[in-house]
């Protein structure tokens, strides 16, 4: 019984604090997509309404530049995987599944070896089950 509580374990609350941290950074990068698709894609009904208004715009009403958007994603694109990476570097074992507690029970967490044809060194991708 007492393996099952290991996900309780206090050393693990770093690893447990940077899990969430990067799953709020995965969530927030979903939405950034979906509203930066919104802003390449515009509704044709507010087109048309805006057109047959024929009246210019507010100052200060007009939407981010498609550059703005997209340096934004890359930037958190960029810190995802520094997530990442500080996640990987911090999990105890290699290709084997730890348990955290990420505030609904336990949860998994692993490090596990892909293969990575073009390099000679190892490749490690993170999967965590939530």
């Amino acid at each position: 019984m007492a393996s099952n509580l290991d996900y309780l374990n206090p050393a693990l609350l770093p690893l447990e604090d940077k899990v969430k941290a990067y799953l709020e950074a995965e969530e927030d990068l979903r939405k950034a997509i979906i509203e930066a698709r919104n802003l390449q894609v515009p509704d044709p009904a507010a087109m048309e309404a805006e057109l047959s208004a024929l009246q210019r715009p507010a100052t200060g009403s007009f939407d981010q530049p498609i550059d703005e958007v997209q340096q934004r994603l890359q930037n958190m694109h960029d810190d995802l995987a520094y997530l990442r990476q500080e996640i990987i570097g911090m999990v105890p074992t290699r290709n084997e599944w730890v348990k955290v507690n990420l505030g609904y029970g336990p949860s998994r967490v692993g490090v596990f070896s892909a293969p990575a044809p073009d390099t000679a060194e190892p490749h490690y991708e993170l999967r965590i089950v939530h």
